[in-house]
């Protein structure tokens, strides 16, 4: 717990410098776009429908897809302003989060403002108001207490939804809940919901105080809400521009993972040997997608992240079953990077993490199953479950070449859950991976993959090639670390997170100082 709250103050306030920046600028867009359309009423349903649509865009996915719409934005302000915009990371959640927020400002200034009693408008205009005097005086007053509702509602929605900026790299209280769900760190998951909750309940009841103390015209009360607010504004500035202003003059190494035990700690791995071999700091940018931390390498947003040739084999060259020659994936995967996506392919940390199937240990033995071939005649008696991406990667299209599995019924759910989901019996195949520490400790069985269907997932070291040329300290650096770790090494690492909860930093560092590898 105590590990937990130290990191408290940074997501928090990461957390505010997203949510409150979004909800100001929904504020400024909504509220003056509500009072437009109350004068050109024949907008109404373009405009209305165009941010209900919006609205009802999972939040996940919509911050999802402005990665590649500011990437590309990006690519067209470098080329023609020579300005740079990051495909991830703050940006492209402020612009969704932004998004977001404006459906109940806008609709209810509209509704607000359309619903203020006509006799008032009549009366305005009978001591000679202007449309401007009557708009400010009579209008926007009457329909305070209905816009600020809105604002309520946005406030609450923005601040759970910013949890959701945590895949697209940027950081909020949302770390606390993606890497206690993939670590079973349930301690972090909870102190990631209390204090999303705590600070949108803080947040509202504020806005509350606010709105009561308009309505009352009392000006003591009205002074402390503007006061609590410049000054939680005001925090959110300051640590904002602390984080991006004061630094130690050291060059700085973006270091990726992706959204699983492994890629943390080997993320805190090379993070700690960059520090410890060069005068380089590092910077973490975790649980990541497949997608997303790619594309954000080719772009120079990171800089370096642990991947694995399956990988980039299905999700980047876009091929299908491994060739006979295993090995000569390793070979084709570094030619392909560095010549069609400037991205080099350090090598190989001389493991492999593959996709694989798993049973319950008992249940392997009781049905004499040991390879995919002989699980075949059972599947229509089973269920499986896999993660969210495994049922529609091409390793599972190669499986059912291969093997024409026909599951009973098919379920997807976080990787997190499905270990235990087998173990207990709610499931009875799942999609594990091979250096996964709770294979041990829920006792499962691994079928062999017979025929090859799936294609080796060695772990590799993958940094951008612009950033690898310019800095080869760095490349150095990490190169000791290449073929330095085997299955059985990962799994024992993998195990002392997800099952003796020590954190990704502690057991990276253990795991380094055993390397005992020079400066």
């Amino acid at each position: 717990m105590r590990e937990q709250l130290q990191r408290l103050p940074d997501l928090l306030a990461a957390h505010l410098q997203l949510s409150l920046v979004a909800l100001l600028l929904g504020l400024v867009i909504s509220v003056p776009l509500g009072v437009l359309l109350t004068r050109r009423r024949r907008w109404e349903p373009t405009i209305l429908g165009a941010v209900g649509v919006i609205q009802t865009i999972p939040s996940l996915a919509l911050l999802a897809f402005m990665v590649p719409a500011l990437g590309a934005l990006g690519a067209l302000t470098e080329d023609w302003f020579g300005v740079e915009i990051s495909a991830i990371g703050y940006g492209p959640a402020l612009v969704a989060l932004t998004l977001y927020s404006m459906l109940p400002m806008l609709q209810n200034t509209l509704t607000g403002v359309l619903g203020v009693d006509d006799a008032l408008k009549e009366a305005a205009k009978g001591v000679g108001m202007t449309d401007r005097q009557q708009l400010w005086r009579v209008e926007l007053p009457q329909a305070l207490p209905v816009i600020v509702a809105g604002v309520r509602t946005a406030t609450v929605w923005v601040i759970g939804t910013t949890t959701l900026s945590t895949p697209i790299g940027a950081p909020s209280l949302g770390n606390y809940i993606f890497t206690g769900l993939n670590t079973r760190n349930f301690t972090a998951v909870t102190v990631g919901c209390v204090a999303s909750a705590g600070l949108a309940i803080v947040l509202d009841g504020l806005i509350r105080f606010a709105q009561k103390a308009v309505e009352a015209r009392h000006r003591g009360r009205i002074r402390a809400s503007l006061i609590a607010v410049g000054l939680i504004y005001g925090y959110t500035a300051y640590t904002f521009a602390a984080e991006r202003l004061l630094s130690d003059g050291r060059p700085v190494v973006q270091v990726g993972t992706k959204a699983f035990t492994e890629a943390y700690i080997m993320g805190e791995l090379f993070g700690a040997r960059i520090e410890d071999a060069t005068d380089y700091r590092t910077e973490q940018t975790k649980s990541l997608g497949s997608a997303v931390v790619f594309e954000a390498l080719k772009t120079g947003d990171l800089h370096v992240y642990l991947d694995f040739s399956g990988t980039i084999w299905t999700n980047v060259m876009k091929r299908g079953a491994p060739p006979d020659e295993r090995d000569a994936i390793l070979d084709e995967v570094e030619r392909v990077l560095a010549q069609e996506h400037d991205v080099v392919m350090l090598g190989s940390l001389g493991y492999e993490n593959r996709y694989a199937f798993a049973v319950r240990r008992r249940m392997a033995e009781r049905l004499a199953i040991r390879t995919l071939s002989e699980l075949v005649a059972h599947a229509p008696s089973l269920e499986a479950a896999a993660d969210f991406e495994f049922f529609g990667r091409p390793e599972w299209r190669s499986v059912q070449q291969k093997y024409a599995l026909a599951f009973k019924k098919r379920r997807t759910m976080d990787s997190a859950l499905m270990y235990a989901a087998v173990a207990e019996g709610d499931v009875d195949v799942i999609s594990a991976y091979t250096t996964d520490g709770r294979i041990d400790a829920y006792d499962l069985t691994v079928l062999e993959d017979d025929r090859h269907a799936i294609p080796p997932y060695h772990g590799i070291v993958l940094l951008n090639g612009a950033f690898a040329r310019a800095n080869p300290e760095v490349v150095a650096a990490l190169r000791p670390l290449l073929g330095a770790f085997t299955e059985e090494t990962m799994r024992k690492l993998n195990g002392e997170v997800d099952r003796e909860k020590k954190s990704p930093r502690e057991v990276a560092r253990a795991a380094l100082r055993s390397l005992d590898l020079e400066r």
